[in-house]
């Protein structure tokens, strides 16, 4: 999949602007970004949902939107709202599904059947589907994208409305889908989710400001954060939140942890510091995490310097 230049506006909004897209086969491929950043755009975009307002689409071959009716039977759709059926059971929920895909009588019988055992629904799959809790409806939305085999999945918060077990499996499940071949554009705002994909794009105010595997863009930042222990972290903080070489200072219990705009900061000069601040303190450097990527990248937005080939 590949896309050059895409754009898209809603009158005088820019909700995606000028983005450059290499989405390898086989690759759990992440957008994260905050709310209106551009991801769920960019998304309907590729599948052909949306008409982009300039550049170029290619997916799975075909040139989008042009050729966007013949990608529908090639791709699997999923939103956080998960769009089931709730007054249809789990099987005539999948069953009809794959009919909507154009799957004869009896491959839509082995393909249910199948799908029912591989994601846990066999025990309900006469349970209407507005009963199920968030996570079986998950799972059946799953299902449900899948049923017709897409060479693409593309999700769209697939996880927001459940608990932190049932998003673990489900990235269990999509690694399943990956190792088997299929492509997997999915869009998160959880961090520790982002940190799961082989690649990851970050969207802030419609830009890609960030490109590259997850270690790749960490790595960018090392010499860049440090951990402060200290008896009195908000004075602290009010400190070092002033400090001119300071680009961020999060608090996490007794502990501030430190994001530097250079990475030429030594732990001794950064010791220094803190020499004026009337409290006691403990710090040591720490390996950047991709939270910080996602600062450096959304407060710094045009430099570029996050991007990975």
């Amino acid at each position: 999949m590949h896309a050059r230049g895409l754009t898209k506006r809603f009158g005088a909004l820019v909700a995606v602007n000028k983005v450059d897209l290499d989405v390898p086969r086989a690759c759990v491929y992440g957008f994260l970004g905050p709310n209106g950043s551009g991801k769920s755009t960019t998304i309907r975009m590729l599948c052909g949902l949306l008409t982009p307002g300039a550049g170029e689409i290619d997916v799975l071959g075909l040139a989008i939107p042009r050729q966007a009716e013949a990608l529908k039977r090639r791709i699997g759709y999923m939103t956080q709202k998960f769009s089931l059926f709730d007054d249809l059971s789990v099987r005539q929920n999948l069953e009809f599904l794959a009919t909507v895909q154009g799957l004869s009588r009896h491959d839509t019988r082995l393909r249910v059947d199948e799908l029912l055992r591989r994601y846990r629904l066999n025990d309900r799959e006469e349970q209407l589907a507005g009963t199920m809790s968030g996570g079986q409806k998950q799972r059946l939305a799953l299902a449900g994208a899948i049923v017709h085999k897409p060479e693409l999945l593309l999700l769209d918060e697939p996880t927001s409305a459940v608990d932190p077990e049932s998003r673990r499996d489900f990235w269990e499940k999509l690694f399943e889908l990956a190792d088997a071949g299929t492509t997997i554009l999915v869009s998160t705002h959880y961090m520790d989710e982002a940190e799961r994909c082989h690649r990851l794009a970050i969207l802030d105010n419609g830009n890609l400001v960030a490109d590259g595997q997850p270690k790749e863009l960490t790595e960018k930042l090392r010499g860049r954060t440090f951990v402060v222990h200290a008896d009195s972290p908000r004075r602290v903080k009010a400190a070092l939140d002033s400090h001119p070489d300071v680009l961020s200072v999060a608090q996490i219990g007794n502990e501030l942890r430190v994001l530097m705009r250079r990475d030429d900061v030594s732990l001794e000069a950064f010791r220094h510091s803190l020499d004026g601040v009337d409290a006691s303190t403990d710090v040591h450097t720490v390996p950047p995490n991709l939270e910080d990527v996602f600062v450096v990248a959304t407060r710094n937005p045009g430099q570029g310097e996050e991007r990975a080939a």
